[in-house]
Formats: C-alpha cells, sequence, structure tokens
C-alpha cells in the first residue's frame, strides 16, 4: 500500500503547492485563524470525510477509518502565521500587510491534507484509523494545542507523529532525536518603578534605565553562574523600554524576554533565580520592581521507540543517509503538550532552498520539494505503524 501512497503523493504535488501558495497569500495570525480554518475544512468536507471544526478554539481533525481494525495514528500540522511583513519578491508573496507565513506552516497543512487525501483514497485497503490534526495558534502562546486536546482531539490515540520543515537543513534529508529536541519557551516581563527628574540632577532621582541596565547585567550571569554547565539554558532580553526626552531621566522602564530549557529543575532554577535577582536589585536601588513570569510551552520530548521507529521508516523512503540524528533546538513548540499524553515523535524535515533565510525572517522560504518528503515519511510511518 505504501507505493500506491508515494504515487499518488508525488501526482499530488502540483496541488500541493498551489494549497501552499494560496495559504502563503492568504495568511492569518494566531487565534485569528478563521479563514484558513474554513478553507481546511471544505477541503475535507468535498472529500466526503469526517471533519470536526472550532476544536479548542479554531484547530480542525478529520478521521479517516480504514477497512480493518487497528492503531490509531495522528498526524498534525499547524497553520498560523506571524505578525512581519513579507519581503520576499516572489508571486506567491503574501498580501495581507504586515502578516506573512514565516515559519513553513503553509507547508505544513498543504502537506498533511494532501497526504489525508490520498491515506482517504486508500482507506479499504488500510488498517486502523487516521487523525489529522490541523493545530491553530503555535506561534502565540498559550498556544493551540493544549486547548485542542482538551476538547478531545487525541480519543483514542495510540501515537502521534509530526514535523517542521526546516529551511537551514539540507532538502532531502530527515533529522530525527530521541528525548528534549526542542525547549520549554517561557516568557517574563519586569516594570522598573523608579524616581524620574531632571537630567542634570540625577541625585535627586531613582534612574530607571540605570536599575535596569544593572539588572540586565545581573540577569545575564544566572546561565553562566548558576546552571550547571552541562545542562542547557537561554534567558534574553528582547525589549527595555523608557521613552523620555533627552534630558529627562526616566521614572519607569519595562522590559521582557524569554527563558528557553529542556530540564523541568533547570526551568524551576531559573525562575527562581530570576525573582532573587529582581527583589536584590529593587532593595540595592531603594525602589519597586513588579515581575511576572509566565511558563510557556513544555519541552517537546521525543519517546525512544517511536524515535527509533520513525528513523527506520525514513530510512526505507529516503535511504539512511538521508536520515541523520539531529541536536536539540532552543526554539519553542507546543507539540510538546501531545506527547505528555501519548507517545509520539517530532522531527525535522530539510527544506533549504537556494537562497535560504532562518524562520521568522522577512524573507524566509523553502523548497516546496520538501513538501513530497515529508508526507512520504509520515504517510509511511503512519501505515506502517498499523504493523508495530
Amino acid at each position: 500500500m505504501k507505493d500506491q501512497l508515494f504515487e499518488k503523493l508525488t501526482n499530488a504535488y502540483e496541488e500541493m503547492v498551489i494549497t501552499r501558495r494560496y495559504l502563503h497569500m492568504n495568511p492569518e495570525l494566531s487565534f485569528q485563524e478563521e479563514k484558513t480554518a474554513k478553507y481546511i475544512a471544505d477541503f475535507y468536507a468535498d472529500l466526503g470525510v469526517e471533519v470536526r471544526t472550532g476544536v479548542g478554539g479554531n484547530g480542525v481533525v478529520a478521521r479517516v477509518k480504514g477497512g480493518r481494525p487497528g492503531k490509531t495514528v495522528a498526524l498534525r500540522a499547524d497553520f498560523d502565521a506571524l505578525p512581519i511583513q513579507d519581503q520576499k519578491d516572489v508571486p506567491y508573496k503574501s498580501t495581507v500587510p504586515g502578516v506573512m507565513h514565516a515559519c513553513g506552516h503553509d507547508g505544513h497543512t498543504a502537506t498533511l491534507l494532501q497526504l489525508a487525501k490520498a491515506i482517504f483514497e486508500l482507506r479499504e485497503g488500510l488498517a486502523g484509523e487516521y487523525v489529522f490534526i490541523h493545530q491553530h495558534a503555535e506561534e502565540y502562546s498559550p498556544g493551540g494545542a493544549k486547548p485542542m486536546i482538551e476538547d478531545g482531539c487525541l480519543d483514542g490515540v495510540d501515537a502521534i507523529f509530526g514535523t517542521h520543515l526546516w529551511s537551514l537543513t539540507k532538502a532531502g534529508t530527515i533529522e530525527y532525536l530521541t528525548g528534549p529536541v526542542m525547549a520549554a519557551a517561557d516568557r517574563f516581563d519586569i516594570t522598573i518603578h523608579g524616581s524620574g527628574g531632571h537630567g542634570a540632577a540625577p541625585h535627586q532621582t531613582k534612574d530607571a534605565i540605570v536599575i535596569g541596565a544593572g539588572l540586565i547585567v545581573n540577569l545575564q550571569q544566572l546561565v553562566s553562574r548558576r546552571v550547571n554547565p552541562i545542562d542547557s539554558a537561554v534567558l534574553s532580553i528582547g525589549s527595555f523600554i523608557a521613552d523620555n526626552a533627552f534630558n529627562v531621566i526616566a521614572d519607569s522602564a519595562k522590559m521582557g524576554g524569554t527563558v528557553r530549557t529542556f530540564n523541568p529543575k533547570v526551568r524551576d532554577l531559573m525562575e527562581i533565580e530570576m525573582k532573587r535577582v529582581v527583589d536584590g536589585t529593587a532593595i540595592a536601588n531603594d525602589c519597586t520592581i513588579d515581575f511576572e513570569y509566565t511558563r510557556g510551552y513544555p519541552p517537546v520530548v521525543n519517546h525512544e521507540t517511536e524515535t527509533e521507529f520513525l528513523k527506520s521508516v525514513a530510512d526505507t523512503v529516503l535511504g539512511a543517509e538521508n536520515v541523520v540524528e539531529s541536536t536539540p533546538q532552543m526554539g519553542g513548540e507546543d507539540f510538546g503538550y501531545y506527547m505528555e499524553k501519548v507517545p509520539g515523535t517530532f522531527f525535522f524535515t530539510g527544506a533549504k532552498p537556494a537562497d535560504p533565510y532562518p524562520h521568522h525572517h522577512p524573507k524566509f522560504d523553502f523548497d516546496e520539494n520538501a513538501m513530497l518528503i515529508a508526507a512520504k515519511v509520515l504517510g509511511a510511518a503512519a501505515l506502517d505503524y498499523q504493523e508495530k
């Protein structure tokens, strides 16, 4: 049946590209993906596939039952875009000002739709059940995975597989990894309440900018001096705002950033130590500092059995020389929520174009041939899992 599946996917490649480019031209931000969700749901409805909309928000879930009993395998794709102005000079450039698919979610969706269609057409000869999870709001915490799970998208599922098209990895490769593969992604917000005044009389003020500068330096020492070097952690300040006239000492300042970790104990340590540094800075400067730490996505931790299985499947599809072990990524992904509930694995599909840019870049794009590779590997995994 896999040969028939691959033939159908190969024949559907042009349609896959058309779908991807349509979605690229019509992106929608996280939690606002109503038209995209309808597009996905209409695709399934036109096929005659059982589909449920409004799952955990804007999520869409389709199910296809094979002609014989078997396991239930879920495959997931996300479909939200980012608040970035598309700067590519291509015919399928985003038509929505300030919004673009800068992470490959349009490709994920196009891949899964055509794979679902092929499986549906072959369903009578297949065993088990196939669940196609189209997830909204991956890019923006609290994300779409958690509410979709709470709304039953994993009901009856035995295993889940997902992939991310990766623009900086050679096209034609699959990268896998057992254990933590993507980091927990947390956010923090800090507001410094000082005492402003005239720039010529700093002794009469509590300068929020100077206090903030010292706080940043002290926070940067946490990873290098409080975290075991064997472990991994990132603390990045993404914004520091204190907007005043040139001769005014800031009364207040705000900053925000992110913490990335793999180990739950390191995650706890970073939050505790950040609070300690913030409180100490407030005492040392006789001011008040508000500190808010928000837990985001959990780490993506691949299950060993499913990861080794995925590797063996990819070897048969692409050849072992094209299937390589990945390194952990400090980026976040709410796919981790799924694997807290059921076994599974999340892998990377190389999609490096001729002129590569990193994910979330205004000129981001990917090699569209990678969609066909991703579809074949995901499809083979879904079918072969019935024989495990």
